[in-house]
């Protein structure tokens, strides 16, 4: 990934994705109408099911870029992304328009990996803009057939760094906590959040972070927990070092985390586990990585691997190396730099996270495995 000079003067950029009808467009009227005291440039793929345009936008404007009354602007993609993008730069830097960050909102059908790509493919772009993170807006009445049906509605759960549930309400708590269980199987590092549009915050929406390169991966505990069955009892203790990081986790009275043990069982029965292609899984480890080894194989998955992992991070454990080593990739392009020293009388390890499409899980496991320091 691009290493950029100060980054803080750089204009954030989130992604907003989810499935048709999943509610995206009632997310970014809100966004494009209510007085939140932020300049916001929202732009919309006009292929979308329902047009901002309709009810919001000047009539019959030639302009693709038209302000809203509350200052943030709406900008309708009619060619390339790169040339919207653009565009907003060049109106900015001559004075026309003022925004301090972008939303994207992709097309109900569309994989996001390529939006998210363009920041690190494209030079001018990424001299300009940083990715925040990626939004997935999915629907709970319908979400379960949607992801039975449409491998896009899957890739966008994949690369989340947050699902938004829309549409709690119309679903009984036993559908939704399936849902819910489904949605963190596929990818247990982003945050699930009911949301109710009319109200929601947009700190939900904005500065998360997703794509920093940072010493945190949040991985949701009842995902631990269903993975190590022996695991059940320490979900506090996976919690609190996890999620230490205002993120916004919806327990629901925290049933789903406590009682994991009979839940988790009981919600198998009632909904049948589903053989998604997207899936997660973690790499732990307390024993150190032998660099070289580890950078080898690395490089080979990424090559052989890469089209079909969406997202991937680790914290990694070094032999020799006094830091622990941030990594973390989209597809075949990863970035890496040190993070913070090991604290003297701190438990060193590695913990890893593959998100992807019919991922091998036995031959990552046995390959990083063999790249464990001897001795």
């Amino acid at each position: 990934m691009n290493a950029h000079s100060s980054p803080e003067k750089m204009i954030p950029v989130t992604v907003l994705t989810g499935f048709l009808g999943a509610g995206k467009t009632t997310l970014l009227k809100r966004i494009l109408t209510e007085h939140h005291g932020q300049r916001i440039a929202v732009i919309e793929n006009e292929f979308g099911p329902e047009s901002i345009d309709n009810d919001l936008l000047v009539q019959h404007s030639d302009e693709q870029i038209i302000e809203m009354s509350n200052g943030c602007i709406c900008c309708t993609i009619r060619g390339d992304l790169v040339e919207a993008l653009s565009d907003l730069r060049r109106q900015r830097e001559t004075g026309k328009v003022k925004f301090e960050r972008v939303i994207i909102e992709t097309t109900g059908m569309a994989n996001p990996g390529p939006v998210c790509q363009t920041f690190f493919m494209d030079d001018e772009v990424a001299e300009f803009y940083k990715l925040d993170a990626v939004i997935t807006v999915v629907d709970a009445l319908h979400g379960m057939q949607t992801l039975d049906d449409q491998p896009e509605a899957q890739k966008q759960v994949g690369f989340a760094d947050r699902i938004l549930v829309s549409k709690k309400d119309l679903v009984n708590d036993l559908d939704y906590q399936a849902l819910r269980a489904r949605l963190m199987r596929m990818n247990p590092r982003a945050a699930i959040t009911p949301v109710n549009f009319g109200e929601i915050d947009l700190k939900q929406v904005l500065d998360i972070s997703g794509f920093n390169l940072n010493d945190i991966i949040e991985i949701d505990p009842a995902f631990l927990a269903e993975q190590h069955p022996d695991a059940h009892d320490h979900s506090h203790a996976h919690h609190n070092h996890d999620h230490g990081h205002d993120h916004h986790h919806d327990h629901d009275d925290d049933d789903d985390h406590h009682g994991c043990g009979a839940g988790c069982q009981h919600q198998h029965h009632q909904h049948p586990a589903h053989d998604d292609e997207i899936s997660a899984f973690v790499f732990k480890s307390d024993k150190p990585f032998d660099p070289a080894k580890l950078e080898e194989f690395l490089g080979g998955i990424v090559q052989v691997y890469g089209p079909d992992l969406l997202r991937y991070k680790g914290i990694l454990y070094l032999k020799g190396v006094k830091r622990r080593m941030i990594f973390q990739g989209v597809h075949m392009m990863t970035g890496a730099e040190p993070g913070q020293p090991w604290g003297p009388r701190e438990q060193r390890g590695t913990k890893m996270v593959f998100i992807g499409r019919k991922l091998p899980r036995d031959v990552f496991t046995k390959g990083l495995e063999m790249c464990l320091a001897r001795g």
